[in-house]
């Protein structure tokens, strides 16, 4: 009998042990908000304090009824210290109605048919040779390494961007966190 209630008692320890590991390996905090998989990327991305400026941009464009559709889609989401980066007005002038379809390109070239997991991405890389080349929804192709632990993107102006927060899973895909603005030709 003592050993039935034990074996229960382990049983039920080990089930909420694993359960609450489940449940903290899904959700990843970004910009000081849980972001969770059972959201979409728009949904999880308004609550990043990190991505302000990526949140502003993709309503601007017009994007926001898309990145909330069926996907899935893989994010390369710049941080706004990313975009600050970038020459000044640049945002500003991307901002403007009359320059919505460069703001669109720029954006989209931020994205990947697919959803493509760091690990995926790391094995693509050592499958071609040490570089992995992948083509945009906006049209251009992004260039992935390694450099040492970490995982680059090459744009193709020659523009290197780090992801520093990899796999954040949404219900329409992943997002990767990235510290540069990724630009096409």
């Amino acid at each position: 009998m003592k050993t039935l209630k034990f074996l229960s008692a382990a049983i039920f320890a080990f089930t909420l042990m694993c359960g609450t590991t489940t449940f903290a390996q899904k959700a990843k905090t970004v910009g000081g908000a849980p972001m969770y998989p059972s959201k979409n990327i728009i949904e999880n991305a308004v609550n990043s304090k990190d991505h302000t400026t990526l949140v502003a941009a993709v309503k601007a464009a017009g994007l926001v009824e898309i990145l909330q559709g069926k996907g899935p889609f893989t994010v390369f989401a710049p941080v706004n210290a990313a975009f600050d980066k970038l020459p000044a007005g640049t945002v500003q002038t991307l901002l403007k109605p009359e320059n919505k379809p460069m703001l669109q390109g720029v954006l989209t070239y931020h994205v990947v048919a697919g959803n493509w997991s760091a690990a995926d991405i790391m094995a693509a890389i050592k499958k071609n040779g040490g570089t992995y080349e992948a083509k945009t929804v906006q049209g251009g192709k992004l260039v992935f390494k390694m450099e040492g632990k970490d995982l680059v993107v090459i744009d193709e102006k020659g523009g290197k961007a780090k992801i520093t927060i990899a796999d954040v899973n949404q219900s329409n895909g992943v997002i990767h966190v990235v510290d540069t603005v990724l630009m096409h030709k």
